[in-house]
Parts: C-alpha cells; structure tokens; sequence
C-alpha cells in the first residue's frame, strides 16, 4: 500500500490540489478568477518536480496542462458569448418579449406559456444569459399583473432557459465541454441534435415539476421589482421637428400622436407661438418644438426605434463639422447637487454639451411638471437629469461637484437598426452548424465576426462579453482534467464507480455517474464539473467494455442539473436579487427537482440506449 502511494505521488498530489480547488470554490473567500489561476499554477509548479510524470511515464509539460487557454471549445463559447451580446444590444429579443407582454391582458395563462416557450426555444440555440437577462423585467411585468411576487417566476425563468441547454449542443457551454472530451478521447464528435431525444424528454419532466410544484414550494415574498421593472417618473423633453423629420405632417389622434408612444405631449412650440393641449387640426411642420413628458423607457425606446433622431440629438447642436458615425450612446440619471454651480442657470446659459460632453435630454422636478422649452428651464439643486453620452464620458464625470450620477442607472441605447441583421446572423450560425456544413467553432467564430462587421456592437462591447471568470474557471478546469486523466486518477475513480455499481448492470453504472454529476455540479460550476467527469464517464465506459456515448451523454445531462445552488449556475445568480431569494430557497425547489431529473434518467437511459 505504502510502496503504491510512493510510486503513484503525482496522482495523489494532483487530486490534492483539485480537492483544495474545489474546496476554495466553494468557501468563495477568494474570487474565482484567483482560485483558477491558482490552480494553475499549483499543477505547472507541480509537474516540474522531478519524477512527476503520467502513469506511463511521460512527462506531463505545461504546454499540455495550459492547451485549455486555446481549446477549440473554449474558444466556442467565448464567441457565443459576442453572439449572444449582440443579440442583446440590438435588441433583437426585445420585440418579440414586448409583444408577449402586450397580450398578457387579454389572454394571461396563454402568453405566461408562450413566454416561458420563447425562454425555452431560444435558450435551447444561444447561451441563456442575455436570454434571461432580456426577461427578466418582462417576468417583473407579468408577475406585477398578476399581483403576486416576481418570486413565483423568477426561479422558473432561471430553471427554464437551463434545462433548455440540454436540448442541443450550443445549449450551453457544459455541453460543448463534455463533446470535446468525447471527440479527444474517441475520435467522435457528436451530432447537433444527439442530446435531443433524451433531452427534450428530461426538459419535459422538468417543465412538469416547476408548473406543478412552483405554486407550493417557491416563497410569495416581497422583492426589489420596483429596481427592475424600469421608473415610471416623467422627465421633460423636447423634440426639434427637422426636415424630412418622421413627425412632419403627423395630427394627434384623441390627443395622442401615434409615433410618440407612452409620450405625453405638453407644449408644441411654432416661431413665438405656444399651442397647449387638447391640440385640434394640428399639423406638425419643419421647425416645431414639441415638448413631451415621458419615462426614460419610452425616450429610450424613442430613441433605439429611431437612429435619425438620435444623430439629430447627438450633433444637431454642433457648430463645426461633425463626424457623421454615432457613437454607442449611453443613458444615465445625474442630479443637480446641493450647492451645485449649475443651480440657477439653464442648459443653454451653461453651454452643457460643451462643459460636460454630454446631452441632456430631459429633466425631472419632484415638486412640479414643467411646461417649457428644455434650454429655458433654470435648474434647481434636487433636479434629475436624463444624460446622454459615450460610457467614457460618464467616466470622466464621477468626479464632479455639481451633478451626482445614478451609476445604477446607466443602460446602453440598443443599436434596433441592427436588430434584423443580429437575428439572420444567429440564425445563420444556428443552421451552418446544425446541418454540418462548418463545425460549430467556425461558425460561431464567423459570427461573431458578423456581428462586429455589421456593427450589431463594437469592439469594446464584444470585448466586455468575453467573461474573464468564464474563461479562467474553464481554463483552469481542463487543466485539471487533463491532470486527472493522465496521471491515472480518473481510472481509478473510474474504476471505483464501476466496481460499486457493475454487480447491478450498465443501468446503474450511468446512475450512479449522473447523480455524481448532479450532486457536484451545484457545488462547482457546471463546465468545471463537465470538463473534471468526462473524462472520468469515458474511463468508466472502457472499463465495462460498454458504448461510451450514453456515457458522455449522462455527463451533459447531469451537468445541466444547476437546480439546487444559486452558484451552481450564472442565470441563478441572476434572478436571486429581483426574486429576493434566498439560498435556502434553491435547496427548497431545486432540490427534488434535481432528484426528479435523476431519477426520469434512470427510467428512460434503459430504453434510450437499448440498455
């Protein structure tokens, strides 16, 4: 025994240092990124020591412990995540989801369906992050229609979009992790739609148990919906009618103007002329200056729907020449600070753009609403202003004295010119990979580049999708696989899981490795615990001389069950502050379903893979 530890050390050593990984991702002291890079560097200092080598004897080299930085699966998911931005900044989701919400008045249990449908279908080709994200003031919405807590649909939308992600491959990025084990390992790569049989029948029972169960074990709590479904106060703006303006030749219709939608228009102001409401044969020409009272959603809606109007905003109050490109534009909320400078003054005495590089496109008085031209209105210490601006702007004006930015209001206008592009790209991508035409690296890189070259977001915003955390955790995780599996340390768990459950069959082999998984992946991030079993599920096929598929495939699917922790996956960290949630919550409702999800695999895996 003694002589079998000496001999094996560096198998040993290395599931020393993957169980103190495991144990610092889950006391989160320290961030992951750190743990990760941590971790790698523990296994490179490791592996210089002389005598450290594979079971085999070869030597393990850094470049093989860091080849996961350039893993083709890697790099497939960081371009899903451009993808799956560039959807989000365009907006390309947001029509759909606001059409859902539209008819939740008139048919409340059909449009609930429809949208946890939507949540499924496009969770199930795009990573779900942005999916939820999209979602989540929708769901606010709904639940505030309903009279009950966003807590009673924010876990489900969370729980919904994850169990999608066993559906196809580009699901989510557990899944691509797992098929490129199988394909280093076997030589194989596995089909598009090969999870989907099974997957779309384990979803099934999944979607059973939260529209059973959501309505007796998910709290009815009290939660921060007002922080996510957007401010209803009115900030006074003004529209200048140019020509070739989409408002020219527009009459109000029962007092509104259709193409200013949620907008309350005020004062129209023609030359020295001021026409107060109800405006009668009122038609609007070149010159008006129309002053509305809106939210800043509708203004931004305004805004996204109409790129003209927004160039107007941006340089129409330049003297020189300007560059004709707009940049990506930002809103934010600033007010006027007690003993601020700008008390007393309007817009135009300040010279505002000039002072501040931003544009101030409405203002907000608690006391009253104003009914003025913006530029006239002297500014009073408590007064909120709608800003617009490059987020570098904003940057350099956290430091001043006279206004005090709302940091948490901030929010990109989304680029909807683009959004019709943004959708045909991710469709293009979709198709090119599930036909097999290109491999799903070239076409979720080709898209990415798509989206940048048709400007569906730039440089800068494609680079904030590339999560560090992502990228390191992932990183660090095929590092350890790779440790696992070439020092004989997933033989011998491998051999373990099946010494226990061969005497009772394959059935109780994949068992036992599904509920493994399941159990871990709420420990661990699920791409960690996809890259640390895969390998780990092959072994153990090898070894009862069994099809590795339905092993690889418990794998996916068991990584997938982030049901019963709130870090087991990101979308769960998500909604925990909109539902008020609690971790003991996620053990509440996500545990039995984790159980459930077990147990339906254990019944179907016989009659799936002809076991």
């Amino acid at each position: 025994m003694a002589t079998d530890l000496v001999a094996n050390w560096p198998m040993w050593a290395s599931l020393f240092v993957i169980l103190c990984a495991i144990i610092a991702y889950v006391m989160d002291r320290w961030s992951m990124e750190a743990v990760s890079i941590g971790v790698v560097a523990a296994l490179l200092l490791l592996f210089t020591i002389p005598g450290a080598t594979a079971f085999d004897g070869t030597a393990i080299t850094s470049a093989d412990l860091l080849s996961g930085f350039g893993n083709p699966a890697l790099i497939t998911i960081m371009a899903l995540l451009v993808v799956g931005q560039g959807l989000f900044q365009t907006g390309a989701i947001e029509g759909p989801t606001k059409a859902l919400l539209r008819s939740y008045g008139r048919r409340p249990i059909y449009t609930l369906c429809v949208t946890f449908f939507a949540v499924f279908a496009i969770s199930a080709f795009t990573n779900n992050t942005p999916v939820v994200i999209m979602f989540l003031p929708i769901m606010s919405a709904i639940a505030m229609r309903m009279n009950a807590s966003p807590s009673r649909l924010m876990m489900p939308l969370s729980f919904v979009s994850i169990l999608a992600g066993m559906t196809t491959l580009i699901g989510t990025s557990t899944n691509l992790l797992a098929a490129d084990a199988y394909r280093r390992t076997e030589g194989i790569s596995l089909d598009f739609f090969e999870q989907t049989p099974m997957g779309l029948m384990l979803a099934g029972v999944g979607l059973a148990y939260i529209a059973i169960f959501s309505r007796y074990l998910l709290p009815n709590r009290d939660t921060f919906a007002q922080e996510i479904v957007p401010s209803g106060k009115q900030f006074v703006a003004q529209i200048e009618v140019t020509h070739g303006h989409f408002l020219i030749g527009q009459s109000p219709l029962a007092g509104m103007f259709p193409d200013l939608k949620d907008m309350t228009v005020r004062l129209i102001q023609r030359g020295e002329k001021a026409m107060l409401p109800p405006f009668e044969d009122v038609e609007l020409r070149a010159g008006d200056l129309v002053i509305v009272a809106a939210t800043r959603k509708a203004i931004s809606d305004l805004l996204a729907s109409k790129p003209g109007l927004l160039q107007q905003i941006w340089q129409g109050n330049e003297n020189e020449a300007v560059d004709t490109s707009v940049p990506q534009l930002s809103l934010i909320e600033a007010v006027i600070a007690p003993g601020s400078r700008m008390a007393g003054r309007t817009v135009e005495m300040l010279g505002f753009r000039r002072l501040t590089s931003a544009v101030v496109l409405g203002i907000q008085r608690r006391s009253r609403m104003i009914r003025t031209k913006l530029g006239e209105i002297r500014l009073e210490a408590g007064d909120t202003l709608l800003l617009c601006a490059p987020p570098t702007v904003f940057q350099e004006l956290r430091t001043s004295r006279d206004i005090l930015l709302l940091e948490w209001s901030q929010k990109e206008i989304p680029v909807t010119a683009h959004s019709l592009a943004a959708r045909l790209i991710a469709l293009g991508m979709v198709v090119l990979a599930a036909t097999g035409i290109v491999s799903i690296l070239v076409a979720s890189v080709l898209a990415a580049l798509a989206m940048i070259v048709t400007q569906c977001l730039n440089t800068r915003q494609a680079s904030r999708a590339l999560d560090l955390k992502i990228f390191l955790v992932i990183a660090a995780a095929l590092a350890m696989g790779t440790a696992l599996e070439k020092t004989g340390a997933a033989t011998l768990i491998a051999d373990g899981v099946v010494t226990l459950a061969s005497p009772f069959g394959p059935v109780v082999i994949l068992s036992t490795i599904f509920i493994c998984v399941a159990v871990l992946t709420n420990i661990l991030s699920n791409a960690a615990t996809a890259v640390l079993f895969a390998p780990v599920a092959l072994e153990a096929a090898h070894s009862a001389g069994a099809d590795p598929l339905p092993y690889i495939l418990a794998v996916i699917y068991a990584s997938n069950c982030s049901f019963a922790s709130p870090i087991a996956y990101q979308t769960n960290m998500l909604i925990m502050a909109p539902g008020h949630y609690r971790f003991s919550d996620f053990i509440k409702f996500g545990g039995p379903l984790l159980i459930v999800m077990w147990v339906a695999f254990t019944i179907m895996a016989p009659w799936r893979f002809d076991l």
